[in-house]
């Protein structure tokens, strides 16, 4: 058994570049609101690539989505890392996508490298981080932290008056 996992830089980029079409802007930049059909196209890749790595993965009532690896000790607390996939309306390539697949990459080498750990490994991906779409930011994140409620994030309305609960069952 490996002691030491190596981090793939050319999977790790492939995966981002595979994320920046997603949502790709004519500048080169990215543009995947929180719920749109974009971001719903990058949310249900991450959770393929999760299960490929051999997480189980969950999904909560806020569209938080969780890639566990399981560690040895199953009642030791996870470390948990991660970031979002939305973007602010001319969002960069790498803004909230390069921590969420940074952490999914490091539990692939974990897994390249037959690593065991104690505890098990979280990758987590906010909804709504940017706040563009529905406000305030960090909303889905807020909930877990207990700052809002599950009922104000979902009645929680975009530009248009869509609500996010409305938006999340979609």
């Amino acid at each position: 058994m490996a002691t030491t996992a190596v981090i793939n830089g050319e999977r790790l980029w492939s995966a981002l570049m595979a994320m920046a079409e997603i949502g790709r802007t004519p500048a080169g930049g990215v543009r995947r609101l929180a719920l749109s059909d974009e971001d719903r196209r990058a949310r249900d890749l991450l959770v393929e690539w999760l299960r490929e790595a051999g997480c189980a993965v969950r999904v909560d009532d806020l569209g938080n989505i969780y890639g566990r690896r399981d560690g040895d000790d199953a009642g030791a607390t996870a470390v948990v890392c991660g970031s979002h996939l939305d973007t602010v309306p001319t969002g960069g390539r790498f803004d909230g996508v390069l921590g969420v697949l940074a952490a999914l990459e490091a539990v692939r080498a974990m897994r390249d490298a037959d690593l065991r750990t104690r505890r098990p490994v979280e990758v987590v991906c906010w909804t709504n981080e940017e706040g563009v779409r529905f406000a305030p930011a960090m909303l889905a994140s807020g909930v877990v932290c207990g700052r809002f409620t599950v009922d104000e994030a979902h009645a929680a309305r975009d530009q248009d008056g869509r609500t996010f609960g409305e938006e999340l069952r979609r």
